[in-house]
């Protein structure tokens, strides 16, 4: 959804307005409320709000499957370490860098 320059809306005029500025987001809009001239906080639907969570938990879960798919390919294509033999190369490898 693209933001109009009517879905801008200074904190002033928000503060006095509220009530009909939640009516217009309950039904849709989105609002960018500005202080000082610059964004300051955005007014969604409580509902499109919990969307945008729920959908951000499935992305990161998504990236978790995807990087254990990885993992697991790598200990099939026996790309494997040991984890002392890891914390070793680690370790020396930071020693090297100071």
């Amino acid at each position: 959804m693209a933001i109009k320059a009517s879905d801008v809306v200074p904190f002033s005029q928000a503060r006095s307005r509220l009530s009909e500025i939640a009516d217009e987001v309950k039904a849709g809009a989105e609002k960018i409320i500005t202080k000082n001239g610059e964004s300051y906080v955005a007014l969604i639907d409580a509902e499109r709000l919990d969307y945008y969570h729920r959908l951000e938990r499935e992305r990161i879960h998504l990236l978790l499957l995807d990087e254990a798919a990885k993992g697991l390919a790598d200990i099939e294509a026996g790309r494997v370490i040991n984890g002392r033999t890891a914390l070793r190369r680690l370790r020396a490898k930071r020693a090297a860098i100071v």
